[in-house]
């Protein structure tokens, strides 16, 4: 019984200073290199883009959704950066062109 007392006390001091000395490593290194990206696939473009009209513009039929989509999708695959959607595409009723009527 003594010496699994003896066993426990040994772990318990080299955990102890593997801990401490493990504590005390310093890193002068810069932070760490980040990942590759990975190439935009077709799935993870659709997914940003379906998902920046949800937010954007919600109130559009889906047929103009989808266009505007697959535009995104288009863009994304040359590598060129997302545009949001325009307030003229955003409003279902509103006329490419035509002037803003004033508010009263």
């Amino acid at each position: 019984m003594h010496s699994r007392t003896l066993q426990r006390a040994a772990l318990a001091a080299f955990l102890l200073l593997a801990g401490a000395a493990l504590a005390a490593c310093e890193t002068t290194g810069g932070p760490a290199p980040q990942a590759a990206t990975a190439p935009m696939t077709h799935q993870e473009a659709s997914l940003q883009c379906w998902m920046s009209t949800e937010k954007e513009a919600s109130r559009m039929t889906l047929d103009k959704r989808a266009d505007i989509v697959d535009a995104c999708i288009e863009r994304k695959m040359k590598g060129e950066p997302a545009t949001p959607v325009t307030d003229t595409a955003a409003k279902p009723d509103a006329k490419p062109g035509a002037p803003a009527k004033p508010k009263s």
